[in-house]
């Protein structure tokens, strides 16, 4: 369960908790899937491209990974994310701490996620790799924090599930 007491406990790479960042600004805080994951590609290639419209209206995106933390500054550095703050939780004690779970047989490897990752791949030439670095069962989400507080989430019920990162900008924007 999501609360202040836990959110002074998540540090990123950067010393900051989760907490101090929220009371200064809106967090969005992803969780995004191993680094092998086709799904997670696509994640951080677009993060990378709303980086600006979100930090454009106060928004600080901070990235949560399975990985050690210079592991993850190699492919955030490969998707223009270079100087992102970012949690690493091998452990997936903060996934567990906001609700995401293991997914099933359907989540990870529905027919919605082959047809989602043969158009990925057809369209945008990201493959997944063999090279997983972290638990190939955990499932994704989305979480827009401000002052301790979860003010808007998107949890995946499929790992092909697609957020739109409008309707974050659009609720910072209402508040």
């Amino acid at each position: 369960m999501v609360n202040r007491q836990n959110l002074s406990l998540i540090k990123t790479n950067k010393g900051n908790t989760i907490e101090q960042l929220s009371n200064e600004v809106p967090v969005l805080l992803v969780f995004l899937r191993h680094f092998g994951c086709v799904f997670c590609k696509e994640s951080m290639h677009d993060i990378s491209r709303k980086r600006k419209d979100l930090e454009k209206e106060g928004i600080k995106i901070v990235l949560v990974h399975m990985s050690d933390y210079e592991t993850a500054e190699g492919y955030f550095k490969k998707n223009s994310l270079q100087s992102i703050e970012h949690v690493s939780d091998p452990e997936c004690k903060y996934y567990a701490l906001f609700g995401l779970v293991k997914g099933s047989f359907s989540q990870l490897f529905g027919l919605k996620t082959w047809i989602r990752g043969f158009e990925i791949a057809a369209t945008k030439q990201m493959l997944p790799s063999v090279t997983r670095i972290g638990d190939g069962l955990q499932m994704p989400g989305i979480f827009l924090l401000r002052d301790g507080n979860v003010i808007e989430s998107f949890i995946h019920n499929s790992v092909a599930d697609k957020p739109n990162y409008e309707s974050f900008i659009e609720v910072c924007q209402l508040k």
